[in-house]
């Protein structure tokens, strides 16, 4: 007979940094009184909940800190008396308070620390080895682009109309609503767009969140990018040049591209993809995101393949 799995505990946390005043920066470590350990702060999944907003949502709850995220950090796993537990974390900026800090049952103490003594003081070392990757140096903490293919939008046997105008189908605008979900933890400045109806209206829920307009970005089309890949490839290295790690204020530019585009900037700018047989060409699904920070040869790029409830969410 096969052996039962264990259930999948599945949380999410924040490893939250802010500038420090003396240079350099400081991160948040937390006390739990029922654990009498030194932690991250972290929480559970709710039912149906995706794993980055959750980070955000029990960051927030034990700290009271607005943060931005940046890239994920690393996933730890342990065994509890509920199954094995794995935690997802990310990066994430403090900028502002969005309530002072209570000491409460499930965190009574806080405290902003250099990251080695933030290291020092932690009860566990799969907590440890988090908090030390905060200072990596060989890629940013936090990324200036999000590029995003648009949301489902049927077949294009199936539209008797100039392709370009293609609109979103039930799917797609359900897609679309769960970007507008997710995206806002990244911190949103500006909103471009390839010039087909389908990558607009992959960001109108973005925009109704927001408040930014979407401005267009011909170079970035699939048939424009085609047919003169180095314009494209200008406007993303841009981009990508334009958001600082320390000191520079955190937020990120939102590109919905094409499935004919975004692959051929993601192999141009160095990213490969180690997948079925093999495969080096980078994903690039319906309604999916790819976080980019950083330059070839020093860049992060997480990839969110779906931004939907976490399949291990109770």
């Amino acid at each position: 007979m096969p052996t039962e799995r264990a259930p999948v505990v599945a949380a999410a946390g924040g490893v939250v940094w802010r500038p420090a005043a003396g240079g350099g920066i400081e991160t948040v470590v937390v006390h739990r009184p029922r654990y009498d350990d030194w932690s991250l702060p972290k929480g559970k999944l709710d039912a149906g909940e995706n794993a980055l907003t959750a980070a955000v949502r029990e960051v927030l709850e034990e700290t009271g800190l607005r943060v931005v995220a940046g890239r994920r950090s690393l996933r730890t796993r342990y065994e509890v008396a509920a199954g094995r537990k794995q935690v997802d974390y990310w990066l994430m900026r403090a900028v502002g308070t969005e309530e002072p800090f209570e000491p409460n049952d499930e965190v009574d103490e806080l405290r902003w620390l250099p990251v080695d003594e933030a290291a020092a003081l932690m009860t566990h070392e799969h907590d440890r080895r988090v908090v030390t990757d905060l200072v990596r140096d060989d890629v940013p903490r936090a990324p200036s682009l999000l590029l995003v293919r648009h949301a489902k939008a049927g077949s294009r046997s199936d539209w008797d109309g100039p392709d370009e105008e293609r609109p979103l189908e039930a799917r797609g605008w359900r897609q679309a609503r769960q970007l507008a979900d997710v995206l806002p933890v990244f911190g949103p400045c500006e909103l471009l767009s390839a010039e087909r109806v389908r990558c607009r209206q992959t960001l109108e829920p973005l925009t109704e969140r927001t408040g930014l307009p979407v401005r267009p970005v011909p170079e970035l089309g699939e048939e424009e990018f085609a047919a003169d890949p180095q314009a494209g490839l200008a406007v993303v290295e841009r981009l990508l040049q334009r958001a600082g790690d320390d000191g520079a204020e955190p937020g990120v530019t939102v590109v919905c591209s094409q499935g004919g585009a975004i692959p051929s900037v993601l192999m141009s700018l160095g990213v490969r993809w180690e997948g079925v047989a093999g495969r080096l060409y980078p994903p690039a699904a319906k309604g999916s995101v790819w976080a980019l920070g950083g330059r070839p040869g020093a860049l992060a790029a997480d990839y969110y393949r779906d931004l939907g409830p976490d399949p291990d969410a109770p």
